[in-house]
Parts: C-alpha cells; structure tokens; sequence
C-alpha cells in the first residue's frame, strides 16, 4: 500500500457491528507500515461536530429532515476543516461512518427519498467520494445484543444502555439499515468491501488489510 497520496477510507455497518473497534485497528496497522494516518468519525469530529453530535443522538425526537440537515451541516464542515486538507497532504483519513450512513439510515432506515439524500451529499462534500469503504455485516440481533439491547423484541425496540437517539430505534428499523447498507454494496462494488463482522475483530481487521492491499 503506497503511501505516495492520501486516501479516504470511509468504515461502515450497522450499530454493534465492531466499526470503532476496526477503524483503531486499522489506523495503528497503517500507522505501522510507515502511512501517515488520521482517525476521525461522523458526527462529531471538528469544530462545531460535538454539538451537533450532542443534539443528533443525546437530544429529544427531531423532524426527520432536520436530523438530514444537521448530519449534512457536520459533514460539511469534516470535510472542509479536516478530511480535504488531510488528503490534500498525502495523509490517509480512516472514518468512522460517512456519507453512506445518511444514505442508509434516513433513505433505507427512515424512508426518505434516496436520491435527494445522493444528491444533498454531494453539496455537503463536494463530490468527496470515499476511496474504499469497508462494510461490516453481521445478523442484526447479534449486533444489537453487543451493545447492550434488552428484551429485542418484547418491547419492539431496541433498549440501549447508554442514550443514543439511533440506537434506539425498533428492531425493523435496524434490520432496514443492514438491507440499505447490502444494497447499496451492490450498486457499488468497486467502492465497498463488505466484511463479516460475526468473528473476533483480528479477522475483520485482517479482512480489511486485505482489502486494501487489493485496491
């Protein structure tokens, strides 16, 4: 893997699919072969990214459009502040979630028109495509069960132990992201890498070095 120009390498899956633990793995592999890398995520990240983490997924219910908005205003600012100057130095950006996220969480999980999502992504990131995105599948309950869900289907819902708008969203819903997010690797296998995430995290890291290797 050449470390001559940088990269975006967007991480993405469902809740409890191991994407945090990947990107660190990732990031200290690549910081060993001598790449010179940054690990961010969305929401988040940047000036103004704690705030409307804060509102996105600690806050109360929102309209569905205005947590559209305050996704793409994050992003927009990631990739201004951060990602664009990062890869512009020839440094490589692992990210935690991406552009895909809105795709499959507000088209897929909430039924918002898919292509005015694309579209609204392209304004937010200027056409900021990542390099490779790594997704990390795995059955929804087993995903859910690792961050904590109670009673997954006496209640409907998913019960997480720590607040999390998202998280708690209903079993079905969560199962509509895992679909969106296998769709969308299919309109787009150049770019993804779907990963099995029902494994110990060495695996899928080993996986995702492969996968790169290959690009």
């Amino acid at each position: 893997m050449p470390a001559m120009e940088g990269r975006l390498i967007s991480i993405e899956g469902p809740d409890g699919a191991g994407k945090s633990t990947l990107a660190l793995g990732l990031r200290n592999e690549l910081a060993a072969r001598g790449i010179e890398v940054i690990l961010t995520r969305e929401p988040g990240d940047g000036p103004v990214g704690p705030q409307i983490r804060q509102v996105l997924l600690e806050g109360a219910d929102i309209d569905q459009w205005t947590e559209v908005f305050l996704f793409l205003a994050d992003r927009r600012q990631h990739v201004e502040g951060l990602i664009r100057p990062a890869l512009e130095k020839g440094k490589w950006v692992v990210c935690d979630r991406y552009l895909d996220s809105t795709i499959v969480y507000q088209g897929y999980g909430r039924d918002l028109d898919v292509g005015l999502l694309r579209k609204l992504n392209k304004i937010a990131t200027s056409g900021l495509m990542p390099d490779r995105t790594l997704l990390i599948d795995m059955p929804v309950e087993k995903a859910l069960a690792r961050i904590g869900v109670a009673d997954l289907f006496g209640d409907g819902g998913a019960k997480r132990n720590r607040h999390d708008r998202l998280d708690r969203e209903p079993v079905e819903f969560h199962r509509r992201v895992r679909d969106g997010f296998l769709a969308e690797a299919r309109l787009d296998p150049a770019r993804f890498a779907v990963l099995d995430g029902d494994q110990e995290p060495a695996k899928v890291l080993e996986q995702a070095i492969a996968s790169l290797t290959a690009s």
